[in-house]
């Protein structure tokens, strides 16, 4: 019975992080936490720690939540335990960040001023002030095989595409400059909707869901190619 309700209580949870970037779910205030049971991201849309940025895999580095922000983190992480008040006040796993916070006590490893990296950025955070992001798939070069990921184009970084693994990694793992890049549509192939940005001898060929979502990554992406920043400039050129 306590691993059904947990299992209903997960699934609740789950429902909120997989919407939450389309509906604006809010996160959990910081005066919040431990107060009131956080919302977890979904193991399925991170591919690293939500912390140090480590990726994750099945051996070395396994998945873990917070129990007080939610954050999926990877075992070094989250290897501190705090009381929570809506838990009646038990010992829970959380996070580095959550523990100091909860507790007032300092660690010895801190990670706080560090400069970010160009890739730095939370795909969560992007995509919420973003000109457009959805998942789309690279293709490789024959064409034949690629990969699925989440992309974004933010608003305070309008002529460059960023390449997510997954919708709240907490780090691009590439990104593409697209000044002087043209747009080039594609007939469809086998109910695949292709679309390229073609520089020189550099292509990069692109899948998306449907026939809409393609149009408006061309023309997101044809507005950044040629340098418009601004929705104005747009109706200025017109």
């Amino acid at each position: 019975q306590d691993a059904i309700d947990r299992k209903e209580k997960r699934s609740e949870t789950f429902k909120t992080a997989v919407y939450g970037l389309e509906t604006d779910t809010p996160a959990l205030k910081t005066e919040e936490l431990g107060r009131r049971a956080p919302q977890w991201v979904r193991d399925n849309l991170v591919t690293m720690c939500m912390r140090c940025k480590e990726p994750f895999n099945a051996i070395t580095r396994r998945r873990h939540h917070c129990r007080a922000c939610g954050y999926v983190v990877c075992a070094r992480c989250s290897d501190y335990k705090a009381e929570l008040q809506y838990d009646g006040n038990r010992p829970n796993r959380v996070c580095q960040e959550c523990y100091i916070f909860l507790t007032g006590h300092t660690v010895l490893e801190d990670r706080e001023g560090k400069h970010k990296g160009i890739l730095e950025k939370g795909a969560a955070e992007v995509s919420s002030r973003s000109l457009l992001c959805s998942s789309l798939q690279l293709l490789d070069k024959n064409g034949k095989g690629g990969t699925r990921g989440w992309f974004v184009i933010p608003q305070d970084d309008p002529l460059v595409l960023y390449i997510y693994a997954a919708p709240q990694d907490v780090r691009a793992h590439t990104s593409i400059p697209l000044l002087g890049y043209q747009v080039r549509d594609m007939p469809q192939s086998e109910s695949r909707h292709l679309f390229q940005l073609v520089q020189s001898r550099q292509v990069f060929t692109f899948v998306a869901d449907t026939e809409e979502l393609k149009q408006r990554w061309m023309r997101a992406m044809e507005r950044s190619a040629a340098g418009i920043t601004h929705p104005e400039e747009e109706e200025e050129d017109a």
